[in-house]
């Protein structure tokens, strides 16, 4: 079995961590789905890069959606 560190959890599931941050509760539900997504597909090189990637997209703009109207201010 694959040995996981706390460093490679911490990566995966960093797209997660972001969106708690940000705004909707459907951001944070799609970055957990990507993260588990990405853990499960890390087993083969270069699986979870998908996942990973469109984790933080959503984590960014849900970001973004939060930070947006202190912008305009």
């Amino acid at each position: 079995m694959a040995e996981i560190t706390l460093t490679t959890l911490f990566i995966l599931f960093l797209p997660f961590l972001l969106s708690l941050a940000g705004q909707g509760g459907m951001a944070k539900l799609l970055t957990l789905v990507t993260g588990i997504l990405a853990l499960l597909l890390s087993v083969e090189d270069g699986g979870a890069v998908l996942p990973w990637v469109i984790g933080m997209i959503v984590a960014l703009v849900s970001l973004w959606e939060r930070i947006r109207p202190h912008r305009m201010a």
